[in-house]
């Protein structure tokens, strides 16, 4: 896509009065490490091509993500929290980027669907995914995290509680690993490609006391899934005992190593309420 010189200019948005009083002396202070490795930009612009709509990207900082997705031609909105930076990227991005400088954690997503890309700082990964997990409207993200967090939310390996609370509504897989060489600076753990898509038919099952009971049950204390289980008072024991049944690898299992299938099943046969709404009857796919 062609950039005009004679684009009027946009400039960067002002930062948040958090950000005006974090550091700005450098990467560090931002916890920065940029991309450099065109196969894992390639990568990740391929993941957003498949998808439609206005996209928003997390942390943009020199635009090596940005400007190859310009290239789409959607609708881009680059999140940068460097002021220097994002003045910088708003002077070579076309007509369909709008760069704001903003703590991404402050600022206001669209309220339409969209689609999340970004190379996420990896102190502030946590944090972030809360964020986006909670938030509505996005259909799609496409995130590089630390390689330990992409796994966990992915549940290779075991899943984190966060999973197993999102997993209804969500699903989680993790694409490829990145090695720290492919940033500068030099991060002492590699990366993670991480995609997270919502679920257009998620099962009928109530957010808050759901999270409440994967929450017990992760915290809960045994020998095994079965003793967590009893111990949480939740369950009839028949209903306990052909629940296990028909999950025979339960037995072994801890809470990490359920699948998302097991944990709405097991939401069921503990006799958790289930909402009413249009999604009534829906099933993890």
């Amino acid at each position: 896509m062609s950039h005009s010189s004679s684009r009027p200019r946009r400039h960067a948005q002002p930062a948040t009065q958090a950000h005006a009083q974090a550091p700005q002396g450098g990467r560090h202070e931002l916890g920065q490490n940029f991309l450099v490795d065109r196969s894992v930009i390639d990568d990740i612009d391929g993941l957003v091509a498949r998808t439609s709509g206005p996209i928003v990207e997390i942390g943009a900082g020199e635009g090596a993500l940005t400007l190859p997705l310009s290239r789409h031609g959607r609708p881009l909105t680059a999140v940068e929290i460097d002021p220097k930076r994002a003045r910088r990227l708003d002077g070579r991005t076309p007509g369909n980027v709008t760069v704001v400088c903003a703590d991404i954690l402050r600022h206001r997503l669209p309220q339409h669907p969209h689609v999340v890309v970004g190379n996420i700082p990896f102190h502030v990964t946590t944090p972030i995914v809360k964020r986006l997990l909670a938030a509505d409207h996005w259909h799609t993200a496409v995130l590089l995290v630390q390689w330990e967090v992409a796994r966990r939310r992915a549940g290779v390996g075991g899943a984190s509680m966060l999973t197993a609370a999102w997993w209804p509504w969500y699903e989680f897989e993790l694409r490829s690993r990145v090695p720290a060489r492919s940033f500068r600076p030099v991060p002492s753990v590699d990366g993670g490609l991480l995609t997270m898509r919502r679920r257009t038919d998620p099962p009928a099952v109530e957010r808050g006391p759901y999270q409440d009971f994967v929450k017990q049950v992760f915290t809960g204390r045994g020998n095994g899934l079965r003793q967590i289980l009893e111990r949480t008072g939740r369950f009839d024991r028949d209903a306990l005992r052909a629940w296990l049944r028909h999950h025979p690898a339960a037995h072994r299992a801890l809470p990490k190593d359920l699948t998302a299938h097991q944990w709405v099943s097991l939401w069921q046969h503990s006799g958790g309420r289930h909402s009413g709404g249009r999604h009534g009857g829906g099933s993890l796919r």
